[in-house]
């Protein structure tokens, strides 16, 4: 156990890895309820999302806090597996590109969320060993947010918090789509 100065120092300076995964609703909004948690206490958010095109609307109200960053994406691919094997390439270049930009800025935050990273790298949209690595070498005081189905094991234990969304029932089921303000 820890003497209390030092837990306090620990709590300050120490940014951990959190890993929302599963096949049930609730990953992105649990990450986008944090980056609201930390943006109402004056913290500064980063968030990159794979795969969507930033119109949601977590991602329109938190467009409204000063210290909060969303990075859009320029191009817009489709679905991964509607593409040819030169667009799914591009798509990997793009999507490489955007998350090393990223990991470079994200020292001036104080919380980064890469939303879908895990899909990324099980389509082979962002190489996995080199997401990894830029976890490992983030700044020490940075806390990420990691979303998506399927993380490898490697990613589980890599990160401090994992937490599986699992799926009893869903009204996509029966045929109910997705509705704005609940799920998207």
């Amino acid at each position: 156990m820890l003497p209390q100065d030092q837990k306090e120092e620990v709590t300050r300076m120490s940014g951990l890895i959190h890993l929302y995964c599963g096949e049930g609703k609730g990953k992105t909004t649990a990450a986008m309820g944090l980056a609201l948690r930390a943006a109402g206490a004056g913290r500064r958010v980063l968030v990159l999302q794979f795969f969507k095109d930033g119109s949601s609307s977590e991602v329109q109200a938190l467009n409204s806090f000063p210290d909060v960053e969303i990075v859009s994406h320029k191009k817009r691919f489709g679905f991964f597996w509607t593409l040819s094997d030169e667009e799914r390439a591009q798509a990997r270049e793009y999507y490489s590109a955007l998350l090393e930009e990223v990991m470079a800025k994200s020292g001036d935050y104080d919380l980064l969320v890469l939303d879908e990273a895990m899909s990324a790298c099980t389509n082979g949209v962002i190489c996995e060993e080199r997401l990894r690595q830029l976890l490992a070498e983030k700044p020490e005081a940075l806390e990420v947010v990691l979303t998506g189905r399927d993380p490898s094991q490697a990613m589980v234990d890599q990160a401090d918090y994992v937490t599986e969304m699992r799926k009893i029932k869903h009204p996509f089921d029966r045929g109910i789509p997705a509705r704005l303000g609940v799920e998207y």
